[in-house]
């Protein structure tokens, strides 16, 4: 008789542009741990032959669409950035099927723990469906720093992106646990190697 596993605990982790959320992401992988990006999700649900992308054509035109059918990032953002009742009609269609997509792939984790990894985990409501919340936090002007360089952007854009995430202190809140991200690559590996072996003691996310 098989003995039965144990549903992994989530670990929602979060951080703003430029904190290296997706470096740390990245090395929890390569630990073991199963985890799913809701950025991922979210390119997911607007594929060709899904529902959300034929809904999003019929509500702003073809103009949203590509050559190839797929849809036209570029072009919808600057059509949502522009008008914000246009933005809250697509989180109402895009918000529920993304929640829906990482739940379906949370279901198939079978690491002690997964990770649900998202840049708006705390302001799209995705953190409910966690156990703990980590948050990999940055010094703002470092933020800046590395994101200028890392994406050849205006500081302007950078600022533009700042202000539409969550605020640091907002994340902060609702921390359990906080990485400080300021030093270099093999001193991030080692916090979240440390992080890790916590967390293989905790059970539904806590002690």
């Amino acid at each position: 008789m098989t003995t039965p596993v144990a549903t992994p605990w989530i670990l929602g982790l979060t951080g703003g542009i430029g904190s290296g959320k997706s470096a740390a992401a990245e090395h929890f992988t390569t630990l073991g741990v199963d985890l799913v990006d809701a950025d991922h999700a979210a390119r997911w649900v607007v594929e060709p032959g899904r529902p959300a992308l034929a809904r999003i054509a019929e509500h702003f035109g073809s103009a949203v669409l590509q050559a190839d059918g797929q849809l036209d990032r570029a072009a919808l953002r600057t059509l949502i950035f522009e008008v914000p009742e246009e933005r809250r009609w697509l989180e109402g269609l895009l918000h529920p099927l993304i929640a829906d997509e990482i739940r379906d792939h949370l279901a198939r984790a079978r690491s002690p723990y997964s990770i649900l990894v998202s840049p708006l985990l705390i302001e799209s409501g995705q953190y409910r469906m966690t156990q703990r919340i980590l948050v990999i936090d940055v010094p703002q002007s470092l933020q800046i720093q590395r994101t200028l360089q890392r994406d050849g952007i205006s500081e302007q854009q950078v600022q533009a992106i700042l202000k539409a995430q969550s605020s640091r202190e907002d994340r902060l809140n609702h921390a359990d646990d906080v990485l400080v991200n300021d030093q270099d690559l093999a001193w991030l590996h080692g916090e979240v190697e440390r992080l890790h072996h916590f967390y293989l003691t905790l059970r539904g996310g806590r002690s």
